[in-house]
């Protein structure tokens, strides 16, 4: 079970370079979530964008929505999700920043375990990965997905 990590209130910046930076990072329609879904179109798929899948917590949104095939797809920052080649963390304030992506990540987790129990297949995307290249494996899970479905299998 899910309980929220609380590294409680933010520290101030120690640059204001980095004060700007997190300032102006948005939560939805980044640059990598983009071109991802440009070159998802680009092949053919239609989706719905930052939505709470139909039978799950209205709290937590995916990225991308195919509903047809049942696919929640994220496309997770290398620095807010931790990601194992590009995760970094920052010099200063590092106990509460190890807490505060320590909590994102759990809570990623938890979001991968409530949509598969609601019977979506989660799907992640780094934002370092190329997105013609992710657009096609998702392209064959949508493939393998939708047939699987139409011969009864759900």
């Amino acid at each position: 079970m899910y309980t929220y990590l609380d590294p409680g209130p933010a520290p101030p910046a120690t640059r204001q370079a980095t004060a700007k930076v997190l300032r102006r990072m948005k939560r939805s329609g980044t640059r990598p979530e983009l071109a991802l879904r440009s070159a998802l179109h680009r092949l053919g798929l239609r989706f719905v964008v930052d939505r709470a899948p139909p039978g799950t917590d209205r709290r937590r949104r995916v990225d991308i929505l195919l509903r047809g095939a049942q696919i929640a797809l994220f496309v997770d920052g290398c620095f807010w999700h931790s990601c194992p080649v590009h995760g970094q963390l920052p010099r200063a304030n590092r106990t509460w920043w190890r807490l505060k992506l320590r909590g994102v990540v759990l809570r990623d987790r938890d979001t991968d375990a409530r949509l598969t129990a609601a019977g979506w297949l989660v799907v992640r995307v780094w934002e370092h990965e190329n997105p013609a290249e992710a657009a096609e494996r998702i392209r064959g899970l949508v493939a393998m997905r939708t047939t699987h479905a139409q011969i009864g299998g759900g």
